[in-house]
């Protein structure tokens, strides 16, 4: 599932070809995804002007002249921008034609992802209720001590709460506990003070790392598969189970958490 860091990599792979062009025509080919596609969005869409492409968690907010079109890449989507007009293939649902001559193209194999429209996007049932951006001075490691008091869930599922902090999947909540040496089982309302403001410390290195390197191995988002990949990063932890610490030498371990893998080092995290 594409996390945090992969929704922003697409942000900024298609707003520059976005901003400041107006929609021709919306074609629609398949409305039911996690939510049906409203039968108007063409309607509404057709004839704006494109004024934003923002983020929040792990929406992409398209924000037009009156209203924005608010998707989510669900388990397996993507948004690339192509040809108008090109023959679209199997699960290619929709086209946002631009004057421009190109279409941003969704593309959702399992169907899981959302395009809806709101004129209040953040007042939307969806994003009303999330908690701050990791990267933004809302999230601190105060913030998480004061949240956790008297918590006896695992402080890794704790700290992937949308509610508590957005865009914390398990790829980097796995890694930001082991850079904090952190042990994701610990309960989360055992936790200091101190270590919460090393975790979100963490938190923030982590993602802005795997920003910044979404960044520069970049794809192209014309013509190609619209997707930007997981970052090349040295993972020390996630997805590791079985195999060497690369601090101490410890075989690191493996264990089921919130119905998440969750690989952690029995020596390093405490």
């Amino acid at each position: 599932m594409p996390e945090l860091p992969e929704v922003e990599t697409t942000r900024r792979g298609i707003a520059p070809h976005l901003i400041g062009q107006r929609v021709s025509r919306v074609i629609v080919r398949e409305r039911r995804l996690r939510w049906p596609i409203p039968e108007d969005l063409d309607v509404r869409l057709s004839g704006q002007r494109i004024e934003a492409v923002e983020r929040r968690a792990k929406y992409l907010l398209i924000k037009a002249e009156v209203g924005t079109l608010i998707s989510h890449l669900g388990m397996s989507g993507n948004l690339r921008l192509v040809e108008a007009g090109l023959p679209a293939a199997k699960h290619e649902h929709v086209d946002i034609e631009l004057e421009s001559g190109l279409a941003l193209r969704y593309t959702d194999p399992r169907r899981f992802g959302a395009l809806l429209w709101s004129e209040l996007p953040l007042e939307h049932e969806l994003l009303v209720r999330l908690g701050p951006e990791p990267l933004t001075e809302l999230f601190d490691g105060e913030r998480l001590f004061q949240l956790s008091r008297g918590k006896a869930v695992a402080v890794k599922p704790f700290i992937m709460d949308n509610a508590v902090v957005v865009g914390v999947g398990n790829i980097y909540a796995t890694e930001a506990l082991f850079a904090a040496g952190i042990d994701p089982r610990r309960a989360a309302g055992t936790v200091s003070r101190a270590r919460y403001v090393r975790l979100a410390q963490e938190i923030k290195r982590v993602l802005a790392h795997a920003i910044e390197r979404g960044g520069t191995t970049l794809r192209d988002f014309i013509g190609g598969d619209g997707q930007p990949g997981y970052f090349q990063q040295e993972l020390f932890a996630y997805g590791r189970g079985g195999e060497f610490c690369k601090v101490c030498g410890s075989t690191l371990r493996e264990v089921k958490l919130g119905q998440r893998a969750s690989v952690y080092c029995p020596k390093c995290q405490r």
